[in-house]
């Protein structure tokens, strides 16, 4: 008879029982909604092989980290799950660099047992307040780098330009989301539209897909209602002439034009120059309405709704 292991706890499960009615009946609490696979809300990690069935429906950036159903998975031999991590964590200030007037590079420490998909956002803590931040880093590298901009009137984003120092240590959560790059689809081409600090998670993502050799067109859009938000362009040129198949294209949807900066919205200009986006992966970052209205405007293109993956930033309450 096949068990289930949870936090070493050994829980015996019954004939064609799902873990989600097996840990029910051990009175294990665990969210649950629909139990017919389509609210997604009983979803947990396994350590171990699972069912296909499992994981049916889920885009594949949460395959890739073991998610699945609880309420569709009926194991047949042992499996170790666990209940996704709440725990937070401390990190050390490492850098803080401005990248424009408007913009600082924010640098930490990764914590130990700290694990990551470039793209993915964590929660940085300060007294009472919590805010969301992409990962712009690379697991590779021996930081967490997050983008940030000030936001008029914002206390945190005040604290963190005016009070925040190299060594201070910051409490941060652990990363979430789906906005990420996987591997398995290398000559799929890429679309990438991001307006303002959009871009941390983007850039992320882009070098995450060259390290791991993407062969398929890269097409990076990045927008900005003024000159200041436009920032990263020569690491980003440099990356395009060494990559023959990324390019980059920085916007700029007011004032007068700069040469190297197309005028208008990244959104309508790069549906308008990308008008069959069948079989194509996209990624969508920044601005909400931004978001929603390029995620139209791909499914209409032409994209699968799974493989449209996007990171509104959504203001504070």
């Amino acid at each position: 008879m096949a068990r289930l292991i949870l936090d070493g706890r050994i829980l015996p499960l019954r004939e064609e029982e799902s873990v989600l009615e097996c840990l029910l009946r051990h009175d294990v609490e665990v969210n649950y909604g629909c139990q017919a696979g389509v609210c997604q809300s009983c979803m947990l990690q396994s350590e171990g092989d699972l069912p296909e069935e499992a994981q049916k429906g889920l885009k594949e950036t949460l395959r890739v980290q073991n998610y699945f159903l609880a309420c569709q998975c009926q194991p047949q031999n042992d499996l170790v799950i666990k209940i996704p991590a709440k725990e937070n964590f401390q990190a050390e200030v490492v850098s803080l660099e401005r990248l424009t007037p408007e913009v600082v590079r924010l640098r930490l420490s990764v914590p130990e047992g700290f694990q990551y998909h470039p793209g993915q956002f964590l929660n940085l803590f300060h007294a009472d307040q919590t805010r969301s931040y992409s990962l712009a880093s690379l697991p590779n590298e021996p930081f967490l780098e997050l983008h940030i901009r000030r936001v008029p009137g914002g206390l945190f984003s005040r604290w963190i330009f005016q009070r925040l120092t190299e060594g201070n240590r910051v409490e941060i959560g652990p990363a979430q989301g789906e906005c990420f790059y996987t591997e398995g689809l290398p000559e799929q081409p890429i679309l990438m539209i991001g307006t303002g600090t959009g871009l941390a998670p983007l850039y992320g993502i882009l070098r995450d897909a060259l390290t791991h050799g993407h062969e398929g067109d890269i097409r990076l859009y990045h927008g900005s209602s003024t000159p200041e938000g436009l920032y990263l362009q020569e690491e980003l040129e440099r990356l395009s002439s060494e990559h023959s198949n990324f390019s980059y294209v920085p916007c700029l949807s007011r004032g007068p034009a700069i040469e190297g900066v197309r005028s208008g919205r990244a959104v309508e200009i790069a549906l308008a120059e990308h008008p069959d986006l069948k079989g194509w992966r996209v990624f969508l970052c920044g601005n909400p309405d931004m978001v929603k209205s390029a995620q139209r405007g791909c499914f209409l293109s032409g994209t699968s709704v799974r493989d449209i993956y996007t990171d509104p930033f959504l203001p504070a309450a």
